[in-house]
């Protein structure tokens, strides 16, 4: 479950993901999304999560760079995420958005990327496509994000290939206990984007309570139950001191009686589009 920010969960196929990484959803092209990446790199974050559809990831590619070389480490060191899009779900076009992501982000490969919606009727010739870049040894790793267990189900008929990754809306209101217990029990690792429901929970009483009886922030309590819960987690933030903060979760432990309390806050509550209704 990870001793410090480096610490990594190996994936059903060997490869080794940070528990913990930077988030980079909403944020514009431009020099405060640079900096964002190369401050998380400097404080140690090695895992770093885009997609086609944010549209920035020539920024990010920028950014680790220049990361990267103020921190005397490695491509190698880093653990790069993208996702294909819905226009892009096709066979040829699944094959064409990776390179085209690729070019993007100014790398040889990527070290996890996912098919970002369960499209109706579509996902599966893009999960070929996937497989082809992986068996290819072209990628690191493949997965899904916002799958329900009726679309893993769906997808698993047909490939050869299981999903490592299932990245999810997941925070306090939206535990998807089912969800997480098949996940589990297949082998696909669980991550959460939006882990700090886009701010929504920082008021919370329940979650004040805490963050006061541990002496940390609310995000650094959500943070640490995503942890301690065996998901990994990705929050975003542009600010030095929030980026460092988000890390800061290593160092205590919530009790198992608070754990079930942050459990009990589920209300199966979405901030973003639900997997089994959206229009895009």
């Amino acid at each position: 479950m990870g001793k410090n920010l480096q610490d990594t969960v190996t994936l059903h196929n060997g490869v080794k993901m940070p528990w913990f990484g930077l988030g980079v959803f909403k944020v514009e092209e431009g020099p405060e999304l640079v900096n964002a990446v190369k401050t998380a790199i400097k404080n140690g974050y090695r895992s770093i999560d885009t997609a086609a559809i944010y549209q920035n990831e020539e920024g990010v590619g920028q950014g680790i760079r220049e990361g990267i070389k103020e921190a005397g480490i490695s491509r190698e060191d880093l653990f790069v995420t993208s996702k294909v899009w819905n226009a892009d779900l096709g066979y040829e076009s699944a094959l064409a958005a990776y390179d085209a992501s690729l070019q993007r982000l100014g790398l040889d490969y990527l070290d996890l990327y996912l098919i970002h919606w369960p499209v109706k009727g579509k996902y599966k010739e893009a999960w070929k496509a996937l497989e082809t870049i992986y068996k290819e040894g072209r990628v690191k790793a493949i997965g899904v994000s916002n799958f329900q267990i009726h679309h893993l189900k769906d997808l698993m008929q047909d490939a050869e290939i299981k999903p490592v990754i299932n990245q999810v809306e997941y925070h306090p209101r939206l535990t998807q206990k089912e969800l997480h217990a098949y996940c589990r029990e297949q082998g696909i690792q669980l991550e959460a984007w939006s882990p700090l429901m886009q701010g929504q929970l920082l008021e919370d009483e329940t979650l004040t309570a805490l963050a006061d009886k541990y002496n940390k922030s609310v995000a650094q309590v959500i943070l640490r139950w995503d942890l301690q819960n065996g998901v990994v987690t990705i929050p975003k933030s542009t600010k030095e001191h929030r980026i460092v903060e988000n890390a800061s979760v290593f160092d205590f432990a919530l009790s198992d009686e608070d754990m079930k309390e942050i459990d009990a806050l589920n209300q199966n509550l979405r901030v973003g589009p639900d997997p089994d209704n959206f229009d895009f």
